[in-house]
């Protein structure tokens, strides 16, 4: 229950008005309603719709408390977005989102609407699961390239982006890519390994044969699964995450991935009418902890996989990707 004293700027206005403006999360029916069943005194007496007040007037109102907390506004941004995701699995803590080609991951100069971010946020909030001005903002545990498809993590709370974080550090979170590359490979399976020097004026990496300062090591474990039309698809499993990692590796062995006009050639891709991003997909991740996992506990042991593949069906029209 809570009592208000009339004062002067509620002098000759409806008592309806008053309540509407003292319970703000009340709707006009609720209102109605709890002057239909008496739960509105006004000076002891029972109010009503046509009840005008006076200065010095007591109301008491029988009500929960809930019907006088302040209601949230819609956030602008957020409330607006119709979030376009594919979601391969969610919990509390974290969801696993298979990333569209073409999508960026996080919003930047160029785009802050349409991203692979704005979108889980968006969804979050609109479930309510979220709320931007005090809770931690839900935050991309790795990242793909906009011109490549697959699963991207996201954290939905900081304990859990910190402890995915750990896990990929500790490589304890396989990585498995499928990529179409030109030409025939001269082993059907082995390891890609290189230094990769990223300078801050260039787009593209730099692949090394040996290390020098302010390079890093990249290594890839790759198996050709098929070969189709002078292409061959490749199963990649990552043994480091460096930015560009499979296509400077491919290209820098003479393989460059089918549709990567920036470390492979446009006009060879043409061919092929691969004009729309390098056939590049992150389609499986399989999360095989060692140690202590807190709030990821839940994710040991699951192996998460896109369900489908475009270029592997174009390309590829033999191969059928297990189911994981």
């Amino acid at each position: 229950m809570k009592s208000i004293t009339i004062d002067k700027t509620w002098d000759g206005r409806r008592l309806t008005r008053f309540l509407q403006k003292a319970m703000p999360s009340a709707s006009m029916g609720q209102i109605r309603k709890f002057l239909r069943l008496g739960r509105i005194k006004v000076s002891g007496k029972k109010g009503t719709e046509e009840t005008v007040l006076c200065e010095g007037a007591v109301i008491d109102m029988y009500v929960e408390d809930e019907f006088f907390a302040e209601v949230e506004k819609e956030d602008p941004f957020y409330s607006k977005i119709r979030p376009k995701l594919t979601i391969l699995y969610e919990d509390e803590h974290v969801m696993l989102l298979d990333k569209r080609i073409g999508l960026v991951c996080h919003p930047d100069e160029g785009e802050k609407v349409h991203t692979l971010l704005t979108y889980a946020q968006a969804y979050l909030y609109q479930k309510g699961q979220w709320n931007p001005k005090t809770d931690f903002a839900p935050a991309l545990c790795n990242r793909i390239d906009r011109f490549t498809a697959g699963i991207v993590i996201l954290a939905k709370t900081q304990e859990a982006l910190r402890a995915m974080d750990q896990k990929i550090r500790t490589h304890e979170v396989q990585k498995y890519y499928l990529c179409a590359v030109h030409g025939k490979m001269k082993y059907k399976d082995g390891t890609l390994r290189h230094f990769l020097m990223k300078r801050p004026e260039q787009k593209k990496v730099t692949v090394l044969r040996k290390s020098e300062p302010g390079s890093k090591e990249a290594i890839t474990y790759y198996q050709a699964i098929d070969e189709n039309n002078g292409l061959t698809l490749c199963e990649c499993l990552l043994g480091t995450g460096r930015t560009h990692q499979i296509r400077a590796q491919f290209a820098a062995i003479g393989h460059p991935l089918l549709g990567d006009n920036q470390y492979g050639n446009a006009k060879q891709n043409e061919k092929y009418g691969r004009v729309n991003g390098q056939a590049l997909c992150a389609y499986r991740l399989i999360f095989d902890f060692e140690g202590d996992a807190g709030c990821l506990s839940g994710l040991n042991g699951l192996t998460v996989q896109v369900r489908d593949v475009p270029f592997v069906h174009e390309y590829f029209p033999d191969v059928v990707i297990p189911a994981p």
